[in-house]
């Protein structure tokens, strides 16, 4: 397949999760043609040493697996109530330990794990999440968006039945909770049903926060088998400017996930900007406007004539993240947990070339 038939003058920026930014412009006339010549001919240009020097974090989640699924193994290994770890994180936001470490402000040290842990045992959000499940067999979801790990706190509920896997976890927690009935003995009774704020609270779950941490962060360093050969074609192709815009963690000296992950994910990327070492983490507006002026500028320093926020296109796990970028004006592309290869082939139809190998291609398609 050509690559560009839908598209000229295409620009990506790749946003972590967690996530690639693209800029774009839709068209099809022999300027076109021209200009994705032109684009083609541009020389990349490599990340400065102060960028490059954010690729030791562990989070970078289109080319290794997220760290939501750790969480979900997690989750499951310790027979947790499905979605409460992202629940408690959510919770804490904007300045609750995790957040603050994704924006530089802490040090991943003990201190960081105590207020994490404190964070995990939060009985306020903990009551809040549980009441969820007050009211029968069903529950309120996207009180916290349970893809979010850190956003703010959506509390536009909306009511959906409970996974009986959910159901099992609450009933372990507390086994009383469910053991009312909803039926009368006349048509006239009202349910038999005690008030939410007379049902007992479950004890908080026990997490262990170290254990956690590193395990979401080995995830982090996980390739993964369909994005990461995606990045490899795009950036081999020359056709578009790449960067990442990623919630990150900077790690102590001396650590060994301060090591470039292998393979290098370095030498693909033009542009990198990392919320640890500026202060700023996704979804606050500021951050992706910081990207943008680094995409332009390098755009403009390779001959172009700009780029603007309408000529991106970013993909994200996180839909918080997501609804920044729209509102910001960009075009965006959810990668769903555990079906990153469904984001790969929606880029295939959009660019209209290959992006999998044949391996990936046979396993899925």
């Amino acid at each position: 397949m050509e690559a560009g038939n839908k598209l000229r003058g295409f620009r990506l920026l790749y946003s972590e999760s967690h996530h690639l930014v693209w800029a774009q412009s839709f068209g099809n006339s022999k300027e076109d043609s021209v200009r994705r010549l032109c684009d083609k001919q541009r020389p990349t240009v490599p990340p400065n040493e102060q960028t490059s020097s954010a690729l030791r974090v562990g989070n970078i989640r289109i080319r290794v697996l997220s760290p939501l699924e750790a969480i979900a193994e997690y989750e499951k290994q310790s027979r947790l109530p499905h979605n409460w770890i992202n629940y408690a994180i959510s919770r804490s936001a904007p300045n609750g330990s995790w957040q603050s470490l994704e924006r530089g402000e802490i040090e991943l040290n003990e201190d960081f794990f105590k207020g994490f842990q404190a964070d995990l045992q939060n009985k306020d959000a903990w009551r809040d999440f549980h009441l969820g499940f007050q009211d029968g067999k069903r529950k309120v979801r996207d009180v916290a968006n349970p893809t979010q790990l850190g956003d703010p706190v959506s509390h536009k509920a909306v009511r959906v039945t409970a996974s009986s896997e959910d159901a099992k976890s609450i009933s372990r927690l507390s086994p009383s909770l469910h053991n009312y009935s909803d039926s009368s003995p006349t048509t006239n009774s009202i349910p038999k049903k005690p008030p939410i704020s007379e049902v007992a609270l479950p004890t908080i779950p026990p997490i262990d926060a170290t254990r956690l941490f590193w395990s979401m962060m080995s995830y982090s360093r996980t390739p993964d088998p369909y994005m990461f050969p995606a990045l490899q074609v795009l950036s081999n192709s020359h056709l578009f400017i790449l960067g990442a815009l990623s919630n990150t963690v900077l790690f102590p000296p001396g650590h060994p996930f301060r090591l470039p992950i292998i393979p290098d994910i370095r030498p693909l990327f033009d542009v990198f900007v990392a919320s640890a070492e500026v202060g700023l983490r996704k979804p606050q507006p500021e951050i992706y406007e910081l990207a943008l002026a680094k995409i332009d500028a390098h755009d403009k320093e390779s001959g172009g004539e700009g780029i603007k926020m309408a000529e991106i296109l970013f993909l994200d796990d996180i839909g918080e993240n997501l609804k920044t970028a729209r509102q910001l004006g960009m075009r965006t592309l959810r990668v769903r947990l555990g079906e990153t290869w469904r984001a790969v082939k929606e880029l295939e139809g959009l660019l209209g070339m290959e992006l999998m190998d044949e391996k990936a291609r046979k396993s899925k398609l």
